[in-house]
């Protein structure tokens, strides 16, 4: 039995790098009210918040682009406003790990403005997608003047390394079965939309492959593996997304 997931990226479809970008301001609502409500900058008071908002300009990419390569100069800090980002390392191969899922709220790109060494990782839009970019300058002027900025940053720093250890143990220590358990458990409590049935709808888009990318296995043993969940009323394959049926159920076989 194939199951699938609507959704599902074309590997014929060329990803290629954002060349230009739109430059607008957003209009929703004032630009310092919606820095405050990113948790890195929501310490700032009202000068701080406007002064960063004098700084960053916004970018938008369409579902597939590369917002920049591993190897490129770290030129900027990236803030996601809206739609979702990968960060990924990919292989001589063609293949790819799939490292971050990032969504509204997150920053990305701040290693490389601290140490000035090139990007360690690529980073591609999910769906169209909405940032504001600082520019380097004025991150590491603003993570020099303003403390409550740095200790957003160690924080979001430390974060990243527990989160990175986590998938290292579960990489040494657990097998697929476990590792798709724990990714779907994790993604359930990271981004999840309860729904009035008390399941929990996972954040769109994923697909098999980035499943597949994100636990190290093939899309083929991921498809198997969501057909055997589905089957024990663990998940429920919708046409555009996964729902978790029973999340303790989930983290039990996380745990065999």
């Amino acid at each position: 039995m194939t199951i699938h997931l609507s959704g599902e990226r074309q590997e014929s479809r060329p990803v290629t790098p954002a060349a230009q970008y739109d430059a607008t301001v957003i209009a929703t609502r004032p630009l310092a009210e919606t820095l405050a409500a990113v948790p890195f900058f929501s310490g700032l008071d009202a000068a701080g918040l406007e002064s960063v908002g004098r700084t960053v300009r916004t970018r938008r990419f369409r579902r597939g682009e590369v917002i920049f390569h591993l190897g490129d100069p770290g030129d900027a800090l990236f803030i996601v406003m809206s739609g979702a980002i990968k960060i990924s390392l990919p292989s001589d191969a063609g293949d790819e790990a799939i490292l971050a899922t990032l969504r509204p709220g997150d920053v990305f790109g701040e290693l490389a403005l601290l140490d000035g060494a090139p990007r360690s990782a690529t980073a591609t839009s999910l769906e169209p997608t909405e940032t504001l970019v600082l520019p380097r300058e004025q991150f590491r002027e603003l993570i020099a003047t303003e403390p409550v900025v740095r200790d957003a940053l160690l924080a979001s720093i430390a974060s990243e390394l527990r989160r990175l250890t986590d998938h290292v143990e579960e990489l040494h220590f657990l097998d697929i079965t476990g590792r798709l358990a724990s990714r779907l458990v994790r993604l359930a409590a990271d981004g999840g939309k309860l729904l009035s049935d008390g399941t929990i709808r996972l954040a769109a888009p994923l697909t098999q492959g980035d499943l597949a990318a994100m636990i190290g296995c093939t899309r083929q043993s991921v498809n198997k593996l969501l057909g055997i969940f589905t089957d024990d009323h663990l998940i429920r394959l919708d046409r555009e997304s996964i729902v978790v049926l029973d999340l303790e159920g989930l983290g039990r076989a996380a745990r065999r």
